[in-house]
């Protein structure tokens, strides 16, 4: 029996059940006129953002979009990300964000996924839609933000987002259920396609009251990130948290090391939320001197678990006193927090959350004696406080809930005070610039290219604490292709953050008597003298 015995005998219970709607409404109705969301000094205060989404959301109702059904959207850090979201869950929609470096078969995947029949995209990105449109068979009607150059052989109904933000601003008296679907979060497919996490309401405030409960913050505070809003971290422990403690969140257009603490000086920010790697990059960078005006103004840092050394440096030379984020988490739900008194082990991701049973399997779903490694494994002792499953995928549902336990496909073990620690991923899971990579369809992108007759994409560790990516391929008999060429073409073809960093040729890959590639040797051999590496060319992939 492992360290959850304690968990496991406070058994089922119902919990708290909220929503963000119903966050939004007790913070417009404590603090009207408080700044809720800062877009590099474009403010919104509570009561004006609660104006401006119940008139989208009476737009989206007059289209005729009706309660359960998914709504794309395509968008920048802006307040409208947000009003959409916002909108379309007070109407109970489905709010699909997707990841705005999507491009090519990618894209087309998750909207067609979704099947939703409207779409709010930024002007920049129509192009990549028009690219794909003949690929897309619900998808009717586009709102685009910005201006654009006119497509009159579309057949899509593309139309302004501007004459489509209402004027209807009356509230809407029923609050949605706390147990239905907020929003569909597409994540890495591995032995196939991104799926969509089916997120609740609840689940949203539930993963942002434990992050905050993990690192706190209060209403006096102004919470700092450059994460997308197309991402659970943004979306939940960002604007989610900051609705429930009545605090502001100042959102950035894009992470730059040098432009770092002078939006820090200007936002006011007292709390941070980056990925670790980037910590990593600001505690090494060079002095400013808009860094030292602002010693000791940020308090808490959040990201992935920061090394010791990392720290040190935030402590000594930013004045930060909580740095990094030590939990353990998947977007299907968050298992592990550090406790509520800070403490921690040194390289542990805290506890378990006492909301949760997680417990640690052998490959026949045996529990493993503590400090033995296996498969991290949970289940909810609270209603929706993770996954209701992948949407449209009842399937995929099922291979992950085997013996009716979440299987995560990460190794993990507890020691005998408690504390979890992450050992390895069990799974073919990728995760670069704070994205994850699905290997699956970066191969069958990769297979579509002429010259090559076999491809492996995974992982080769990297020295900001994610993953670099390597592509291992063979060519077809007779073709001529370089690991530039081919890399060129693929940032044609695949999002900024999955361009490889690695390319190499073999006359074999290895494979086992069924013929499927090796990967773990693939990824234990790393990047090999052979290797072509593309920091060491001028290629440069635009975000």
């Amino acid at each position: 029996m492992n360290a959850m015995i304690g968990t496991m005998e406070q058994g089922w219970r119902t919990g708290l059940r909220d929503t963000p709607i119903a966050a939004l409404r007790r913070a417009v109705a404590a603090h009207p006129d408080k700044v809720f969301l800062d877009f590099s000094g474009e403010t919104h205060t509570y009561a004006a953002f609660d104006r401006t989404s119940n008139r989208f959301a009476h737009v989206l109702e007059d289209l005729g979009l009706t309660a359960g059904t998914p709504i794309v959207s395509m968008l920048d850090n802006n307040v409208d990300a947000v009003t959409t979201w916002i909108a379309a869950n007070k109407i109970s929609l489905i709010s699909v964000p997707l990841n705005t470096a999507l491009i090519g078969q990618f894209l087309r995947h998750q909207i067609e996924d979704a099947g939703a029949s409207l779409m709010v995209c930024e002007a920049r990105y129509l192009p990549r839609l028009l690219e794909i449109e003949n690929q897309l068979t619900t998808l009717k009607t586009v709102l685009v933000r910005g201006t654009w150059e006119a497509a009159p052989d579309s057949g899509l109904n593309i139309q302004p987002l501007d004459a489509y933000r209402g004027t209807d601003d009356s509230a809407f008296e029923v609050l949605p259920d706390p147990g239905a679907l907020n929003a569909l979060i597409y994540t890495s497919g591995t032995t196939g396609p991104s799926k969509g996490c089916m997120i609740t309401g609840n689940q949203m405030c539930h993963f942002a009251r434990m992050l905050t409960r993990s690192a706190p913050f209060g209403p006096d505070d102004i919470y700092w990130t450059p994460l997308p809003l197309f991402h659970m971290n943004a979306i939940a422990t960002g604007v989610v948290s900051v609705m429930l403690v009545g605090a502001t969140i100042s959102f950035a257009p894009k992470f730059s090391v040098s432009g770092f603490w002078p939006a820090i000086e200007k936002s006011r920010a007292t709390v941070v939320s980056i990925l670790g790697s980037l910590g990593t990059l600001l505690a090494r960078a060079d002095d400013h001197e808009a860094m030292a005006r602002c010693f000791g103004q940020v308090h808490t840092v959040k990201g992935n678990p920061f090394p010791e050394e990392i720290k040190a440096i935030w402590r000594t030379r930013f004045g930060a006193r909580k740095i990094g984020s030590n939990v353990y988490g998947l977007t299907e739900g968050l298992l592990t927090s550090m406790p509520a008194d800070g403490a921690y082990a040194e390289g542990s991701s805290g506890k378990a959350a006492p909301e949760l049973d997680v417990r640690i399997f052998d490959d026949q779903d045996n529990e493993v004696p503590i400090g033995v490694a296996g498969e991290v494994v949970c289940r909810p002792l609270m209603p929706d406080i993770i996954f209701k499953g992948y949407w449209r995928r009842p399937e995929d549902t099922l291979k992950v809930m085997g013996n009716l336990w979440f299987h995560t496909g990460d190794i993990g073990k507890f020691d005998e005070n408690g504390f979890f620690y992450f050992v390895d991923r069990k799974k073919d899971y990728l995760r670069r610039r704070g994205e994850n990579i699905s290997s699956f369809e970066m191969e069958s992108s990769i297979l579509t290219h002429p010259a090559i007759e076999q491809v492996a994409v995974h992982a080769v560790p990297s020295n900001l604490q994610e993953d670099d990516l390597k592509v291992t391929a063979k060519l077809k008999p007779g073709a001529a292709l370089s690991e530039a060429e081919l890399c060129r073409w693929l940032i044609e073809r695949v999002p900024y953050y999955a361009v490889p960093r690695y390319i190499e040729f073999r006359p074999e890959l290895p494979v086992n008597p069924q013929g499927r590639v090796l990967k773990f040797q693939l990824r234990d051999e790393g990047a090999t003298a052979t290797t072509w590496d593309i920091e060491t060319t001028d290629i440069k992939p635009a975000r």
